[in-house]
């Protein structure tokens, strides 16, 4: 599934197109899942963070399991919901996200989007006409990295949400790069140009 922000042309250039996860990356997660709009909440300076990558030229781009969905502990419109409170704090701090993929599904189904699977990586490629080899792809957890690697871009671990629990659990893909937050992944990506 996913959701554009505008229907502007998706065409991107793979080095200005960034992927990120949602829940424990962009905003607090829960182990019991963000299931309305009030639960959403940012974490301090990722929309900020959002915003200097979007001035800088990249296009970003979510990924996101939402197993909440077929758990029936939310439905789509509460889903949408959620991702425009995100939209709406987004443009206040300066910053969009152009597109928001996710799979509703739960692990028994076995869809070919639910992470560490790469399919809805391989969708976003095939959207955005982008080769993802390198792109940064950045997560809190160890399917999101194990679904990077699978398509050749760069996994990033950030050590909110479930972050800190993937780095003392290791198992992780050799070339992930790590960072305390989205801020500080943000401020190295725009270092490096």
């Amino acid at each position: 599934m996913v959701q554009f922000a505008s229907d502007t042309g998706v065409a991107t250039r793979a080095a200005r197109l960034i992927i990120l996860d949602r829940d424990g990356v962009i905003n607090h997660d829960s182990e019991q899942f963000i299931k309305s709009p009030d639960e959403w909440r940012p974490i301090p300076g990722s929309l900020e963070a959002i915003a200097r990558l979007n001035r800088a030229g990249y296009r970003v781009v979510v990924a996101t399991n939402q197993s909440g969905v077929a758990r029936g502990l939310l439905d789509f419109a509460t889903l949408n919901a959620i991702h425009d409170k995100m939209h709406r704090a987004l443009a206040l701090a300066g910053g969009r996200i152009d597109a928001v993929f996710y799979c509703p599904h739960t692990a028994d189904a076995r869809c070919d989007c639910r992470k560490p699977k790469p399919g809805m990586l391989v969708e976003i490629g095939k959207r955005f006409s982008a080769d993802l080899a390198g792109v940064p792809c950045i997560g809190d957890g160890l399917r999101d990295l194990q679904a990077a690697e699978a398509v050749g871009a760069q996994p990033m671990l950030v050590l909110t949400g479930k972050g800190e629990k993937t780095l003392r659990d290791d198992g992780f893909p050799k070339s992930t790069v790590i960072f305390p937050d989205l801020a500080f992944a943000a401020s190295a990506l725009l270092t490096a140009g």
